[in-house]
């Protein structure tokens, strides 16, 4: 049935209204995402310095560099799965916890949320100096001073290299914890009650109600904040930059400290731009991996 020239003239209005509201956004997109990432691409096969306004085609060279020869580059690689391998399961675990109390709704659950969710709106730099503040060594930090009044001998949490990375980690921790919980949350209380009640009246425990219905309801959730924890682990800068300046000895030094440092200290923007492309491809490759287990791990079994 052929349209009349009203309703092609309707259609027509509201393709047009549909993209107006999507043409701000992919301005946005275009110039503020899609042409940068492309640039960094480009700038990793030249050598373009900002310094000396110099910028020369030079192919694969940045990454034959990168990759044979700056021991940096690998000290950072090592220092960034270190974090990431330490923060993510800590944040996960933590959050799914406080995210499973929060849900039975037990003492204090209003009072938990508000202090929970707190770091989360308060600014990074803020939340970043104020914690260089209670780790400052000695007795001169808050942190040690309580420790000393136990007879604990308080570390240098800054300027020790056993004692930096977790520091970061920690603080870094409680800086996102209440995002994860929020979704974690929501997640638990979406669960199908029906199910977990028939559990209970079969007779499970606390503890099998958890590993058998709850974790496995929560599979898809725990897969989808596991990406996004990892990926904003591998992103990190301003805890790093206003803790430790990737010190002591680069021990905190991670890639994105180290894409900065080359940028915008050497001015070496070429071979940033090579870093940068690395640790997208690492990233990338770390999603993938994750999406593809979620068949194994997104179902439930009885």
């Amino acid at each position: 049935m052929t349209k009349s020239p009203a309703a092609r003239s309707l259609r027509r209005r509201e393709a047009l209204t549909g993209y107006a509201f999507v043409l701000p956004q992919l301005i946005g997109f275009t110039i503020f995402v899609l042409i940068p990432l492309v640039n960094v691409f480009v700038y990793s096969f030249h050598n373009k310095n900002m310094l000396f306004g110099t910028n020369i085609f030079i192919g694969f060279d940045n990454f034959t560099k990168l990759f044979t020869n700056d021991s940096l580059f690998w000290m950072t690689l090592k220092n960034t799965f270190v974090f990431s391998v330490l923060l993510v399961p800590l944040n996960l675990v933590l959050a799914l916890l406080l995210a499973l109390y929060l849900g039975d709704g037990g003492f204090g659950t209003r009072f938990t949320r508000t202090v929970i969710f707190l770091p989360v709106v308060t600014s990074g730099v803020a939340w970043a100096i104020v914690w260089k503040y209670l780790l400052q060594s000695g007795t001169a930090g808050p942190v040690n001073y309580f420790l000393s009044l136990a007879g604990i001998p308080g570390p240098n949490w800054l300027t020790d290299k056993g004692w930096a990375m977790i520091s970061v980690v920690i603080n870094r921790v409680l800086k996102n914890l209440g995002t994860n919980v929020l979704i974690f949350y929501g997640a638990v209380m979406n669960m199908p009650q029906d199910v977990i009640e028939a559990a209970r009246i079969d007779g499970a425990g606390s503890f099998k109600l958890l590993v058998k219905i709850k974790l496995p309801l929560l599979m898809p959730t725990i897969l989808m904040v596991s990406i996004v924890t990892m990926i904003g682990s591998m992103r990190v800068f301003d805890t790093i930059r206003l803790m430790t300046d990737g010190g002591p000895e680069g021990s905190t030094m991670v890639l994105v400290y180290y894409i900065y440092h080359q940028a915008f200290k050497m001015f070496n923007t070429g071979y940033a731009s090579a870093i940068a492309v690395v640790l997208f491809v690492i990233v990338l490759i770390l999603t993938i991996i994750q999406w593809a287990l979620r068949k194994k791990v997104s179902h439930y079994e009885g």
